[in-house]
């Protein structure tokens, strides 16, 4: 009796089991980091705010650490699996970081440069203090590609000033500590609306560069390949929706910059949805720009495609998931 009673209560809870581990199974955790309140993380927003995540079969956990250079960091120690970051993640494999790109987030520098009034050209930086977001990373490399354009050299012609968030720059803008800053939307707006005017549009020049990249851990890709392609598959619709459905990624943007002021929605969109890539493959192009911008000593001699992994995107392309999910575009 005690047997048959036994496989009573094995036959009853095995159903129930294989429901719960095979039909219910709860999504793959991913915690994911941004590094300043910029339209740039734009797809990651609308991620979340429009539950990309979950149809994909993982559960995006969004987390702001300041600067791209400590969010680098947090992704080196495990703190988080994905970092949007910059040229930072360079610098980091540089040093032995164990660190890959699997996809490009804005093709381009997504910033400007706004200066007092009485700053009329680039020449007018010479000898003056210009601010920075972060040693090392996306603003840092988009003032040194600026200046080498015109002939100026960093640190000599200009001298830089570093801060860690985009608030904390206007502040040294309107307090006079520099008389120009390279500035992110919607902060852009902000200085406008100070009096500060717009000197030149850093993304019009279109220079190759890894701006709000994918990043992660080598080691991550390797055991959990599958959630990366789930985070990657939620982000490449969350582009589709970028393009195609701009209110439903203002609502995000919306959300995530804690503001309903349409003018700074509006330029947070308009200035940065053009830049993201419809499948988001990273250009070889775009890390030997950071090379070439690169100081460590190893940056001449490495090999660009040492430093991203494009064939997750690859494989999602071939299985037929970005055509089915255009409709057969």
């Amino acid at each position: 009796m005690k047997s048959k009673f036994r496989w009573l209560i094995v036959a009853f809870l095995l159903p129930l089991i294989s429901l719960s581990e095979f039909g219910n199974a709860a999504p793959l955790v991913i915690k994911v980091g941004y590094p300043q309140l910029s339209g740039g993380s734009m797809p990651l927003w609308v991620i979340t705010d429009s539950k990309l995540d979950q149809r994909y079969g993982v559960d995006v956990k969004t987390v702001y650490i300041a600067g791209g250079a400590t969010l680098t960091h947090s992704l080196v120690a495990g703190d988080i699996d994905i970092a949007l970051t910059g040229g930072a993640v360079v610098g980091a494999v540089l040093s032995g970081a164990d660190l890959v790109y699997v996809g490009i987030g804005l093709s381009t520098y997504g910033f400007t440069v706004y200066a007092k009034p009485e700053i009329k050209t680039i020449n007018d930086l010479r000898g003056k203090i210009f601010g920075v977001i972060t040693r090392g990373a996306s603003s840092d490399h988009a003032a040194i590609a600026l200046f080498n354009r015109y002939g100026m050299k960093a640190g000599q012609d200009v001298k830089f000033l570093y801060f860690s968030r985009q608030g904390d720059l206007l502040a040294a803008l309107d307090k006079g500590v520099v008389v120009a800053g390279v500035f992110s939307s919607p902060t852009t707006v902000m200085a406008k609306r100070l009096g500060y005017k717009e000197l030149v549009n850093i993304a019009s020049f279109k220079l190759p560069y890894p701006h709000n990249a994918i990043a992660t851990r080598k080691a991550l890709l390797r055991q959990n390949p599958e959630l990366i392609k789930g985070f990657l598959k939620a982000y490449i619709a969350a582009i589709k929706i970028i393009h195609e459905e701009p209110e439903v990624a203002k609502r995000a943007l919306s959300r995530y910059l804690g503001t309903k002021d349409p003018e700074m929605i509006d330029d947070s969109y308009t200035s940065l949805a053009p830049l993201f890539l419809k499948v988001p493959y990273m250009p070889e192009e775009a890390i030997r720009t950071v090379l070439s911008l690169s100081d460590h000593p190893k940056a001449p001699q490495a090999d660009p495609k040492e430093f991203f992994d494009n064939r997750p995107l690859k494989e999602l392309e071939d299985s037929g998931f970005v055509k089915e999910l255009y409709g057969g575009r």
